[in-house]
């Protein structure tokens, strides 16, 4: 069945639509007041996260035992799902293929425009037309900003719509890995008064790390959280993430001293430096030695507080840091796995019946 849009939205053409301000159409990715397309952070709020967070630990629980990754694995083994992933992917690419298996998916993948018919001249919009005839869902990550939302405006027009997640769009938005960032904090911060009043740093590459904008929007949905953005002056987070800050009230100071941010926080989300988007190869001039973690850095910091990263680093955290409990960048990568696996059930409608198990 079509999902039912909003008419006005529906009549207008991309370029249109891709100008409207972003709280007007959210529901337009919606069915039913339900998430249908999973395209940005700012679709989720405190609800919904909660209930994601609550249903992806049910599903790890019930898969510890053979007969519960059975029962899991017969959900959705009538459904069929596509991993578009035209942008260098490892973890991203791996959690949802892992995701879609634990509730029983047959999965297909596209991993490179070569290997499909963009290569013959065929535009992206009519590849993904394509995919939506084979499939009941897509997961992509392209590099191309917008072209996840794009993907979705077109198929919620057509008599077959199907839903598409964003895997990650060019320097844009990351909405699934802020998802499992943001249950890795809860869980850590379980027994210590949740993330609501928790100081957080980022630090490193601000100005392209679509996943500290993405992470940003979603702590929007917690109490009195304050952030320290640390990076090179070159790299400082961008204008629109401060205007967002601003307009909501959310305290934050920028600086580009590490060793002094640091100190009295309760998490470290470090990012590596993102040169796959320089122009003219300005990256190399910076200097981002001061913005690694060494083992050093394990004694300045408080003995509660937590280091994470969303991966692949580079130099930027010394692999002598992660035997420290305080390293969860790879706890973190696992939870993706989870976290992801409960998004697709609660876009496919079996939070009653998971919960209920």
């Amino acid at each position: 069945m079509p999902v039912k849009k909003e008419d006005s939205l529906k009549k207008l053409n991309w370029d249109e639509f891709y100008k409207v301000p972003l709280n007007k159409k959210l529901n337009y990715f919606d069915e039913d007041n339900h998430l249908f397309d999973c395209l940005f952070s700012q679709q989720f709020d405190r609800k919904i996260l909660d209930h994601l967070f609550k249903l992806a630990t049910k599903i790890r629980t019930i898969a510890k035992e053979k007969e519960g990754i059975d029962w899991l694995q017969t959900l959705l083994s009538h459904k069929r799902a596509i991993l578009y992933f035209i942008q260098p992917s490892t973890r991203t690419f791996l959690s949802f293929q892992s995701a879609c298996y634990i509730l029983g998916m047959k999965v297909s993948e596209i991993r490179s425009t070569s290997t499909s018919s963009e290569l013959k001249g065929e535009s992206p919009e009519d590849t993904v037309r394509t995919f939506s005839s084979y499939t009941d869902l897509i997961i992509m990550r392209h590099f191309e900003e917008g072209f996840a939302e794009k993907t979705a405006w077109l198929l919620n027009k057509t008599n077959r719509p199907i839903p598409v997640i964003n895997g990650g769009s060019g320097k844009d938005q990351h909405p699934t890995q802020a998802l499992l960032d943001l249950y890795t904090l809860n869980w850590a911060f379980n027994d210590k008064g949740g993330i609501d009043n928790k100081t957080i740093a980022m630090v490193g590459d601000l100005k392209r790390g679509r996943t500290v904008r993405s992470l940003t929007y979603l702590l929007k949905n917690y109490k009195n959280v304050k952030f320290i953005y640390v990076s090179p002056d070159y790299l400082k987070i961008g204008d629109d993430i401060k205007k967002f800050l601003i307009k909501h009230k959310m305290e934050f100071i920028e600086t580009d001293n590490m060793n002094k941010a640091i100190k009295n926080v309760d998490a470290i989300y470090m990012t590596r430096i993102q040169d796959e988007y320089d122009i003219n190869g300005e990256s190399k001039d910076i200097d981002y030695s001061k913005f690694h973690i060494t083992k050093e850095h394990l004694k300045m910091i408080k003995k509660t507080a937590i280091i994470m990263h969303p991966l692949p680093r580079r130099q930027e955290i010394d692999p002598a840091v992660d035997d420290d409990p305080r390293a969860m960048y790879w706890r973190q990568e696992r939870n993706g796995m989870w976290i992801r696996t409960a998004l697709i059930a609660h876009i496919f409608g079996l939070d009653k019946v998971i919960s209920a198990k």
